[in-house]
């Protein structure tokens, strides 16, 4: 076991403790037999193999991961290609923490509880960066800097087990994996703030720091609600590595936490007192779908098995030889049983937890294959880092962040210079309803709807994107008018595709 020492450092402390005692790692009783002719570090072996790492190179890399990250989330967001609502969720989330309310986001509905929707109270954290930024920017910031931020765990961790320039081949890698990458393009979500803990928990468990691991793991509960289940499997690996105790408290708590959330806090927080995504599983659609089916199904796609051949390929597949490869099952396993194809892919921000446990894996991977017995895999563990920086480097061809190479990227089109002019026609305070494209824009000074989900609410403004929609609205007031028969509209301001449209009469309970 390896014992922090006095000073905090990474630096291990001296002594021969629970491992060979003939003080310079050779001998009899080095290793522990796996039954199939190979060893793997044992027990204390981590703390006197550490290389130094010292932590200047790896800030600077992290400093230009996080400003690509935030150079092409900015680039999106100020040319309006917004791919979904969940930026403006999460800035109506924050903003309400910042002004000491209850997180209602009503874009979910007016009036909406977001607890009852996902438990992700951690979220208040970043209420200090919003006081300072009120702008869904801080959110893309704040998240370039957590992904930033996880790579330097992953990359100095790899180098202090590793050695050579295994650590900042490791941090680029990582910090180009897909993963990342996609939820970069996807805007914010919860899950940043599980990224860098997640990448402490696997640091603490390789490099034998059992309570650092156990600590760690705990707020992954306030993230999202299903972390729980992925604590417990931390609690397991604990057991599995020899710490018994501290595994199966950490695993009951893991498990403790989940069914609190999602039987208990998530439905009394919710207007309809149950927790929705138990329905992503039960049903496809509006077709009902047995357990039985659901697991029968896990692998019924193309897209899914390319998910998980990309998800160990990125890796040189040395990830499957360490277990902390068991950390990627709850994810996995929810998203595989679910009948929304939207969790099966590489796409969206679904994988960006995955990626520091398939990494850190893959060190550990490395680690083990260097001791085995077997040359072949000797000499392919000590290229497995070149090869998985290759793969990362050639990925990015195809990835989000190629789009920083090409001058169209920098430049916005007329659509994006419509929809500024858009924005100054709202009045600052309205209730604004509108679809994704102007919403996160509009979230932090206006109250915003999502369109066709406020109704009886008369809201001041209806604000929509023309081409957003697949049936064409010929006539927007009527169309607004239709959505608020309570209130008559009239149109203030038109930008092609853009349209403004305000209240002409008195909100509903003003006369």
């Amino acid at each position: 076991m390896l014992d922090l020492n006095q000073s905090g450092t990474d630096t291990p402390g001296d002594g021969n403790r629970n491992g060979d005692r003939s003080g310079n790692g050779k001998g009899k009783g080095h290793g522990n037999d796996d039954g199939n002719g190979e060893s793997g570090p044992p027990p204390g072996t981590a703390a006197r193999t550490l290389h130094p790492a010292p932590v200047r190179p790896y800030l600077i890399t992290a400093a230009v991961l996080c400003a690509l990250y935030f150079l092409y989330a900015y680039l999106r967001y100020s040319h309006f290609h917004s791919p979904s609502w969940d930026l403006g969720i999460f800035e109506q989330e924050v903003r309400a923490y910042a002004g000491f309310h209850a997180p209602v986001v009503d874009i979910k509905g007016p009036g909406y509880l977001i607890l009852g929707d996902h438990f992700s109270p951690v979220v208040a954290l970043l209420v200090p960066l919003y006081w300072i930024w009120p702008s869904a920017l801080a959110l893309l910031f704040a998240q370039a800097a957590l992904f930033a931020a996880s790579a330097v765990v992953v990359g100095r961790t790899a180098q202090q087990i590793l050695g050579g320039r295994a650590g900042l081949c490791v941090t680029v890698a990582y910090g180009l994996s897909w993963g990342l990458q996609e939820a970069v393009k996807s805007e914010f979500h919860e899950i940043a703030l599980a990224v860098p803990l997640i990448a402490l928990v696997c640091r603490a468990l390789l490099l034998e720091r059992w309570w650092a691991a156990v600590l760690w793991a705990l707020p992954l509960v306030l993230v999202k609600e299903d972390l729980g289940v992925t604590v417990a499997v931390v609690g397991a690996v604990l057991a599995l590595l020899g710490r018994r105790l501290q595994g199966m408290l950490l695993a009951a708590f893991g498990m403790f936490a989940f069914a609190l959330t999602v039987l208990v806090l998530i439905p009394a927080a919710s207007s309809a007192g149950t927790y929705d995504y138990w329905t992503k599983i039960e049903k496809n659609g509006e077709q009902e779908v047995s357990l039985l089916d659901s697991v029968l199904g896990v692998l019924n796609s193309s897209v899914k098995l390319e998910m998980l051949v990309f998800l160990v390929g990125i890796t040189a597949f040395l990830a499957l030889r360490s277990p902390l490869i068991l950390l990627v099952l709850p994810t996995l396993g929810w998203r595989l049983l679910s009948q929304d194809s939207n969790h099966w892919g590489m796409v969206w921000h679904y994988s960006a937890i995955l990626m520091p446990v398939v990494f850190l894996a893959m060190v550990d991977g490395v680690r083990r294959s260097r001791a085995s017995k077997r040359p072949w895999l000797v000499s392919y563990a000590n290229v497995a880092v070149p090869v998985a920086t290759a793969i990362a480097v050639t990925l990015t061809q195809h990835l989000p962040l190629r789009d920083l190479l090409r001058p169209e990227t920098y430049t916005a089109d007329a659509k994006a210079e419509a929809a500024r002019r858009t924005l100054e026609a709202i009045p600052v305070g309205a209730r604004v309803e509108t679809d994704i494209t102007l919403m996160s824009h509009l979230t932090s000074d206006r109250t915003v709807y999502w369109i066709g989900g406020a109704p009886g609410t008369a809201p001041d403004v209806v604000a929509i994107n023309l081409d957003f929609w697949s049936q064409p609205i010929d006539d927007p007031v009527r169309y607004a008018e239709q959505l608020h028969p309570e209130a008559e509209y009239r149109i203030t301001h038109r930008a092609d595709p853009f349209v403004v449209m305000e209240r002409t009469t008195p909100a509903p309970g003003n006369g």
